[in-house]
């Protein structure tokens, strides 16, 4: 008798080529739509499937895990990042938890280098002014920005996409330093010939660029609160493609408004889409949205390992990407 096929659930859209090959492993139910999943649409899922796939748009808290049923045995998250998910609780319940990491952190770093250099030159005024029609030609004088060679970048979390922005930034004649749990081995600190400032305080004093590579876990909320924000140069500016919660956002705000911070390049903002509404007006903030991963091959490689994992799982193994919450 043929083996029973996993009923997987996808929480959001997919590209065409992941959705294509669930659908040919699994019986798998699709979106017909990109919005997110309700949480009633969550939770009805997490009692019917298998397999749930979501993304981190999907806040699945212990409240959720313990309405799922009986046959929910893996959550497959669609992404690197499970801060949106209780993995402790999923465990405890007997469901396995599996991510994709190191898929995007060549896509990050370059959305880390491009938001340098858009703040830094002032990329974003440069469009406003052209796409407004104010511009009336060449000047002298006319939106200084500043050269990033031979600036000091500070790294706070030198992981995979940590270091792909250093090799960005060295190549572009930046001085690299970093702040870590760790210490990288010398070889790695020789190759880019990175400082390792065991203070995070120090480190933020002497920067020219702060860039924001860590994860969100409850030891890094609000890592760069007021105190710290305030030990930054006022020709400084802040780079942040990992997640928004690491950044007190208001107290940014009031320090990018005051002039105690230059200039700011976010991707990621602390209450998701809810994007503090003064942010919007700042010259010297450059906003994106969310967008640090967002390249075709990034996104297939992520479905791949989704992919994976679940095939894995199926065929009783360990899923190669599992999440444990000792690892959080």
């Amino acid at each position: 008798m043929p083996k029973q096929r996993l009923s997987v659930v996808v929480t959001r859209r997919l590209p065409e080529a992941v959705e294509t090959r669930l659908s040919e492993l699994f019986d798998v139910q699709l979106r017909d739509d990109d919005s997110p999943m309700s949480r009633e649409q969550l939770a009805e899922a997490m009692r019917e499937a298998d397999v749930l796939v979501p993304t981190l748009s999907d806040k699945i808290d212990a409240n959720l895990i313990a309405q799922a049923g009986e046959r929910l045995k893996l959550i497959a998250n669609y992404g690197a990042g499970v801060d949106h998910i209780d993995v402790a609780s999923a465990r405890q319940r007997g469901v396995l938890v599996s991510n994709t990491p190191g898929v995007s952190a060549d896509d990050t770093a370059d959305m880390a280098l491009s938001l340098i250099l858009g703040v830094t030159r002032r990329i974003g005024e440069g469009l406003v002014r052209m796409q407004s029609g104010e511009w009336d030609g060449w000047a002298p004088t006319a939106l200084l920005g500043g050269r990033v060679s031979g600036k000091r970048l500070g790294i706070l979390g030198m992981g995979r996409i940590g270091t792909a922005v250093a090799r960005r930034a060295q190549a572009c004649g930046m001085q690299i330093h970093y702040h870590n749990r760790k210490r990288l081995r010398p070889e790695i600190e020789e190759q880019f010939e990175a400082t390792y400032w065991e203070s995070l305080d120090q480190m933020l004093a002497r920067m020219d660029v702060i860039s924001v590579n860590c994860p969100h876990t409850p030891s890094t909320f609000h890592l760069l609160n007021a105190r710290r924000l305030k030990l930054m140069k006022p020709g400084a500016v802040i780079i942040n493609t990992s997640r928004g919660e690491v950044i007190d956002e208001n107290a940014m705000v009031r320090m990018l408004k005051s002039g105690e911070i230059a200039g700011a390049g976010l991707d990621v903002y602390e209450h998701g889409a809810e994007i503090h509404p003064d942010l919007r007006g700042l010259a010297n903030v450059v906003l994106l949205p969310h967008m640090g991963s967002a390249t075709i091959e990034g996104r297939i490689e992520m479905g791949e390992k989704v992919l994976i994992n679940i095939k894995t799982f199926d065929d009783g193994h360990r899923p190669p990407d599992l999440v444990v919450p000792a690892m959080l």
